[in-house]
């Protein structure tokens, strides 16, 4: 089993977490659309070479995000990451995978 944790901009949510739980995350015994999620503020600055979704090449810009997590089954690793590149709208969708523990 793993984890997964997404930053996503309040505007792309349930967007972005329909996309992960079609491809297979979220899902819990006989429960499935299953996450966890809270509200914070993102801080990134692009740099030259971007094509920033938010905020302009070279300036400070901070967002209202919600840090999103959830776990699949290895199984649904390469499709869910697939899925959250798809779907996102940053060019560098920030997120981490781990494996969880029995």
């Amino acid at each position: 089993m793993l984890a997964l944790c997404v930053y996503i901009p309040a505007t792309h949510l349930t967007e972005v977490k329909q996309a992960l739980f079609e491809a297979g995350a979220g899902r819990i015994g006989d429960y499935d659309s299953c996450c966890w999620e809270v509200v914070g503020r993102g801080q990134f600055r692009p740099r030259n070479g971007a094509t920033p979704f938010i905020g302009k090449v070279g300036d400070i810009e901070a967002v209202d995000e919600y840090r999103v997590e959830m776990v699949l089954d290895d199984q649904y690793k390469d499709a869910v990451v697939a899925a959250l590149r798809a779907s996102h709208p940053y060019e560098e969708p920030a997120f981490h995978i781990w494996r969880l523990e029995s």
